[in-house]
């Protein structure tokens, strides 16, 4: 049995538990080659992109739950819960939603009508199962003085199609929890632009009762105060946060690099001192951060292998290849329990 599926070996959600809820995304193949290790030591699942639009509704009159269902099932068995993600997202959003069937853009009417059904139907579906939905992704953008990022939902619905979502989800299911999340979201200049969105939605009556945090992070980057300050920063709103998609890439984003067949020491040194730094001050805002979610599981599956470099490996979480805890893993357990003992 590997180490990581010993009853010896503390359970992350368990050490955890009084904080927020430990989480992971998964797809049809970890459910399977994790599932061990995901059953013991996450509370938490999120579908990488089995419950994206692509996915659940690739055409008008067809939606495919298959996989989505068998991910609400392994929840069910392991006493799961689970964040849905996501509804309206500029990315893997099926051609036919944006088509009017003559070669053009359909109008505005048109695709609220289409958002308005896709929402009914996928949050319907999940109604009272997913406590929580990633409801609009990565609206914001990242280019200097431009506060909404160039799509096809913008373009055509204009600046309310993210206010309409929201209100849609909401009437789907008034009991879930409903977040806009985004990436850089610690970068001071695109945090102000989150905190102007989602400060903008809040005072229209708009029913958001969060941000999530992508983390999306590396060794370095962004500062232990800038993600403070973010934190701070969208908690004054009166809102839960969530880290959504936290991963530690041991490569500097600049760093181009593909020889590495294995982390250095000093990466993974550098990645230890890193993790307890962030659980450190998650646990500072556990009163406002309520679930900690995992952009994987372990190192043998992530989406960083090969990305945003081709052919490189990455070992960005707390569990190796082979499922084994890594250093990071022990001391983030070791500083809580030392923490909430003392």
């Amino acid at each position: 049995m590997n180490q990581s599926t010993s009853a010896q070996t503390p359970k992350l959600h368990e050490v955890f538990g009084q904080q927020f809820r430990i989480g992971a995304a998964v797809n049809p193949r970890t459910l399977v080659s994790q599932r061990e290790l995901l059953a013991l030591h996450f509370n938490s699942v999120t579908a990488e992109n089995e419950m994206k639009f692509e996915r659940l509704h690739p055409a008008e009159e067809r939606y495919t739950f298959e996989e989505a269902d068998r991910l609400m099932e392994f929840a069910k068995t392991n006493s799961m819960a689970v964040r849905g993600h996501t509804l309206v997202w500029h990315n893997q959003t099926s051609d036919w939603v944006f088509d009017n069937g003559a070669g053009g853009l359909v109008d505005r009417d048109t695709l609220l009508a289409r958002m308005k059904a896709h929402i009914e139907t996928v949050v319907g579906r999940y109604k009272g199962q997913i406590y929580a939905w990633d409801v609009v992704n990565e609206a914001v953008s990242d280019s200097g003085d431009e506060h909404l990022r160039p799509s096809k939902w913008l373009d055509i619905i204009g600046d309310d199609f993210i206010a309409k979502a929201f209100e849609y989800a909401h009437a789907a299911d008034p009991d879930a929890l409903l977040f806009y999340n985004d990436y850089n979201e610690s970068v001071p200049a695109k945090r102000e632009k989150i905190y102007a969105l989602v400060k903008s939605l809040k005072e229209k009556g708009v029913p958001i009762h969060g941000v999530g945090l992508q983390a999306h992070w590396n060794l370095t980057h962004p500062t232990l105060d800038d993600i403070r300050a973010a934190i701070e920063r969208y908690a004054s709103l009166g809102l839960q946060l969530h880290i959504t998609e936290m991963d530690l890439s041991v490569f500097a984003f600049e760093d181009r690099r593909t020889d590495l067949t294995a982390p250095t020491a000093e990466m993974m040194q550098l990645q230890e001192e890193r993790y307890v730094d962030m659980f450190q001050l998650f646990r500072e805002y556990s009163d406002v951060l309520t679930s900690v979610t995992f952009w994987g599981a372990a190192d043998d599956y992530t989406w960083l292998d090969g990305f945003p470099v081709r052919g490189r490996k990455n070992w960005p979480l707390l569990f190796d290849t082979k499922h084994q805890p890594k250093g990071s893993y022990y001391k983030v357990i070791s500083q809580t329990a030392e923490a909430l003992e003392g």
